[in-house]
C-alpha cells in the first residue's frame, strides 16, 4: 500500500512540474508586442537573446535546463549569445517578464519582435537527453538570425 501511495505521489508531483513547463509553451511572432520587446533588447536589435525565467525554488530539472542551455550556447556560439537567468521572484525583473509575456518558468529566445519559447523541450530533455536540447537550441537560434 505504501508503494502505491509513493508511486501516486511521484506521478502527481511529476504532473505538476510537467504542466507548469507546458503551460507556457508558446511560439509567437506578435507584431503588436514590438514596443514591449524593445524593453528586453539591451544591446543590438538584430542580436539573438536567450532568457531563462525561473523562481527562487528550483528543482534539479530547473537547474539542469539552465546549465545545459548555458553550456550549449557557449559551445555553439562562444560569447555571442549568453543566457540571461531571470528570477521571477525579484521585483526588478517584473518589467522584463511582462514585456516578454512571461508568467512562469520559461526558456525563451528573442530577436527583435520574434520570440520562440522552448520551455517544454528544455524540461523534457535537459536531464535525460541534453544533446536533443542542444540541437533544439541550435535550430531555434538559427531560425531567429
Amino acid at each position: 500500500m505504501k508503494k502505491v501511495i509513493s508511486v501516486l505521489s511521484f506521478v502527481f508531483v511529476l504532473g505538476v512540474f510537467s504542466s507548469n513547463a507546458q503551460c507556457c509553451n508558446k511560439t509567437a511572432e506578435d507584431d503588436n508586442s514590438v514596443n514591449a520587446l524593445a524593453l528586453a533588447e539591451e544591446e543590438n536589435e538584430s542580436a539573438v537573446k536567450a532568457y531563462y525565467f525561473h523562481t527562487s525554488r528550483r528543482c534539479v530539472t530547473c537547474k539542469t535546463v539552465e546549465k545545459v542551455t548555458t553550456e550549449s550556447l557557449k559551445e555553439l556560439y562562444g560569447d555571442k549569445i549568453q543566457l540571461k537567468s531571470v528570477n521571477l521572484d525579484n521585483k526588478e525583473n517584473e518589467e522584463l517578464a511582462k514585456s516578454l509575456e512571461v508568467g512562469g518558468q520559461s526558456l525563451l529566445f528573442t530577436n527583435g519582435s520574434k520570440k520562440v519559447d522552448i520551455t517544454t523541450d528544455g524540461f523534457m530533455n535537459a536531464l535525460r537527453n541534453p544533446e536533443k536540447l542542444k540541437e533544439k537550441i541550435k535550430t531555434t537560434v538559427e531560425s531567429l538570425k
